[in-house]
């Protein structure tokens, strides 16, 4: 059981690791000084979730090694992050709707791991879902605000969207180890909060009068080490210096 609660726990943290560092991409480039602080501080939140999680990984598995070891002495096969997660980057359209469809899974997620009878996880679902709760409003505001928008905003979050919609089925896969683990009341039934899910997603759509896909084949293979060219570039500048001068602390 230790073995799979270890690899569950990393799969979490991976999460959070790679979306903050995809989020702090946007310090210094949002489109507004109040924009840049939120990416900014919501990016925060996600290295503060990624620390406990990977403090307790540290601890389960029992070899010294601890958070910074886990983040940043890793290669990509390593990673077990969600693909949605590492995405490209480049335009605030598919950032936004990123944010949008991983915040609307993991406030569902969160609330339902705070019954885990796990109480690290538990105690750290219960932290993260309050500012869960904040990345997703703020992510659908921009989304209606989007939508709603000018001819282009809205060119450009139907490509976003249209694009990433095919990463989002993996947040609701259910393998080997987090099926044992949630018959055991320890994770979550990710499968189960899909419809939920799907209507978060239907009813900011709709305030935004955007469609929802109606492609069906998801992508995958994130959860075991199966990712796209784009990691390695987002793990890259994120280890670099742990990687030229290993141990280095501040």
């Amino acid at each position: 059981m230790a073995n799979d609660l270890f690899t569950y726990t990393m799969r979490l943290a991976d999460d959070a690791a790679i979306l903050s560092q995809r989020l702090a991409g946007w310090c210094g480039h949002a489109s507004h000084l109040e924009e840049d602080i939120a990416l900014t501080n919501i990016a925060l939140d996600q290295i503060g979730c990624a620390r406990l999680l990977y403090a307790y990984a540290g601890e389960i598995e029992g070899k010294g090694r601890d958070e910074d070891a886990l983040c940043f002495n890793r290669n990509e096969r390593e990673f077990t992050n969600l693909l949605l997660l590492e995405q490209p980057n480049d335009d605030f359209a598919y950032a936004i709707v990123r944010q949008f469809f991983y915040s609307a899974y993991v406030l569902l997620f969160w609330q339902a791991l705070k019954s885990s009878k796990d109480e690290r996880l538990a105690g750290i679902a219960a932290k993260a879902e309050k500012e869960a709760a904040y990345h997703l409003r703020h992510s659908a505001e921009w989304v209606v605000r989007l939508g709603d928008g000018t001819e282009e905003s809205r060119s450009r979050i139907e490509e976003a969207i249209e694009f990433l919609w095919m990463y989002t089925g993996e947040m609701f896969e259910m393998d080997e180890v987090a099926t044992a683990l949630a018959e055991q009341g320890i994770a979550v039934d990710a499968a189960a909060i899909k419809p939920a899910w799907n209507k978060s997603i239907n009813e900011v759509f709709a305030r935004a009068d955007l469609s929802v896909p109606t492609g069906t084949w998801m992508q995958t293979g994130g959860r075991n080490g199966e990712h796209s060219e784009h990691l390695g570039h987002v793990l890259a500048p994120m280890q670099y210096l742990q990687r030229a001068y290993p141990g280095l602390v501040w």
